[in-house]
């Protein structure tokens, strides 16, 4: 590709073989990413051309007319510009059915992210053709990285249509503009680049292979929360962690699973799952880096359905989702392994179906976790925090790991807490607790901290009888942070290694459809310490 840059815009002449040669396919949208814009009639492959209104105005004519004409003219682009600069977060049609010019909002408050990745993707969503179609996206080199996880996930995987539509491609065609800071943004607010000299200049081939490993990991991740239980059971979930293992060459996952469970004390994850016709189970992939001397782990609950047991429901429309964690932790190990870094990283995988059945844990019974410690069952719609325990507990005790990252649809609390958008977050540590929120700005996939504060808040859970009850005594004290509180009370208050929890209930769905939430936000977070140099660049993470 020849490189050239014209009115603060970097364009790109394509030669052939520069384009990053993977694409993501399934039945219906193969989604391929490159920079640059590749001459194309509207009539045979309709374009929507998005972007925030500054950005829009930095291009020239030139600059796109190989995606309009013959249909649209300078003049109608010029007409089409001053119509969606006058009103941010509007679209309009240049040629019908053909060409959609589309500004994104342009106020951004400080809790939202840069790259207005949320937008771009409802727009994206609403514009959709049933055709081969094209985007040319119009950002910052910071922001495409976010912006391209935003299409990504705007096409799902999951269906089970019986006439399924006809497969169709989606090109994404990237222009890059200049390194401006836009109205609204501070860096005091950490949104901006870690290095910014590693988004200097255009788009590289390892950069874009970077995009598309983790477009696919998104969408691995939503396809899996996405398919239902009958389907994806926990024997489903398992050949999934196996394929990516086969995928990304590293050794068989570590399967222990329904007695064995029990034997090894994880009476957690054991009792919640013991009713279900697939057996419980704890799944761990591991990847060893050469000399490493730091451990994560990132530990997902895997619910793959949840009627909330004895405790029943009474609505569980949706509950096939409740596997969103696990779903997400598989993928973001999949896009960090390929991204080669220089730490251990575990993936723990805690697979149960919350049945009801004869041998369903019962409110008033008593288990004993993998910590050793008692907990008294006074709601069996509280089994989250309990899968998660034994799997914390299993990445400290079992995988030496020194950072700890838990992920789950926990809480139905969580979105009264922060909202559709905005995971919570809860941290033993300052630090990585003000990453996590910096990591989510950057990603668009994100986070709020979430009160710490366990003299506060940990007595809900007293028992009389056992060390403590899984739910809380009173509902409008923090309960989102009192979940998170649960999980650390089992690795120890004084834990020493860094120990980070994402309550994602809310944000894992848009609408019926899964997000693949988590994956971006777990593999900008540890970014620095790898080999990609996008996410390195983003990664608010100097030293894990």
């Amino acid at each position: 590709m020849l490189f050239f840059k014209t009115f603060g815009v970097y364009v790109g002449v394509i030669r052939p073989g520069y384009m990053a040669v993977r694409t993501m396919s399934n039945a219906t949208v193969n989604i391929k990413f490159q920079w640059g814009l590749k001459s194309s009639d509207p009539e045979q492959l309709p374009v929507l051309v998005i972007g925030q209104s500054g950005h829009l105005n930095q291009l020239s004519w030139s600059d796109v007319r190989c995606k309009l004409e013959p249909r649209v003219t300078e003049e109608a682009w010029k007409r089409g510009l001053s119509c969606v600069s006058t009103s941010p977060g509007e679209s309009c049609e240049l040629w019908p059915r053909a060409v959609t010019l589309a500004s994104l909002p342009a106020r951004r408050s400080r809790h939202a992210a840069p790259s207005r990745a949320h937008a771009l993707a409802k727009i994206v969503r609403a514009t959709q053709r049933t055709t081969d179609e094209a985007i040319v996206l119009v950002c910052r080199k910071r922001d495409v990285y976010a912006s391209c996880m935003g299409i990504a996930r705007s096409y799902p995987l999951y269906h089970a249509r019986s006439s399924p539509p006809p497969a169709r491609a989606l090109s994404v065609e990237i222009l890059l503009v200049a390194e401006d800071k836009l109205e609204g943004e501070s860096e005091d607010e950490g949104v901006g680049p870690t290095d910014p000299s590693l988004l200097d200049g255009a788009l590289s081939l390892e950069e874009l292979t970077t995009i598309h490993q983790a477009a696919d990991a998104t969408r691995l991740a939503a396809r899996i929360t996405d398919t239902p239980t009958n389907i994806m059971n926990v024997d489903k979930f398992i050949e999934e962690a196996c394929n990516v293992a086969k995928e990304l060459d590293i050794p068989e996952p570590c399967i222990i699973r329904g007695e064995e469970l029990r034997a090894r004390g994880m009476g957690g994850l054991y009792g919640v799952g013991r009713a279900a016709s697939c057996p419980p189970a704890l799944v761990t992939l591991s990847y060893a880096a050469p000399a490493a001397a730091r451990t994560v782990a990132w530990v997902g609950k895997g619910i793959v359905y949840d009627t909330g047991g004895l405790s029943i429901k009474a609505s569980m429309v949706g509950m096939k989702g409740d596997c969103g964690g696990a779903a997400a932790v598989l993928g973001a190990f999949a896009l960090t392994v390929k991204a080669k870094p220089e730490f251990n990283l575990h993936a723990v995988l805690c697979l149960a179906e919350n049945s009801v059945g004869p041998n369903a844990t019962r409110p008033d019974d008593v288990h004993t976790l993998y910590s050793g410690r008692t907990v008294e069952i006074n709601n069996t719609d509280a089994e989250g925090r309990l899968v998660l325990s034994d799997g914390v507990v299993y990445a400290h005790r079992d995988l030496k790991a020194d950072t700890i990252v838990d992920v789950a649809t926990l809480t139905g609390a969580q979105g009264t807490a922060t909202g559709k958008q905005h995971a919570a977050v809860l941290c033993n540590g300052a630090a990585l607790e003000a990453a996590a929120v910096r990591a989510g700005l950057r990603c668009a996939e994100l986070a709020h901290a979430l009160p710490f504060a366990p003299e506060l808040h940990f007595a809900e859970f007293t028992s009389c009888v056992a060390d403590m009850k899984n739910s809380v005594a009173d509902r409008n004290n923090a309960q989102p942070s009192c979940a998170g509180l649960f999980i650390l009370a089992h690795l120890g208050f004084d834990f020493p290694g860094q120990w980070l929890h994402v309550d994602m209930a809310s944000p894992s769905v848009c609408g019926e459809r899964a997000t693949g939430y988590g994956v971006s936000l777990l593999a900008v977070l540890f970014g620095a310490r790898t080999g990609s140099r996008l996410l390195r660049a983003l990664s608010p993470l100097g030293r894990l």
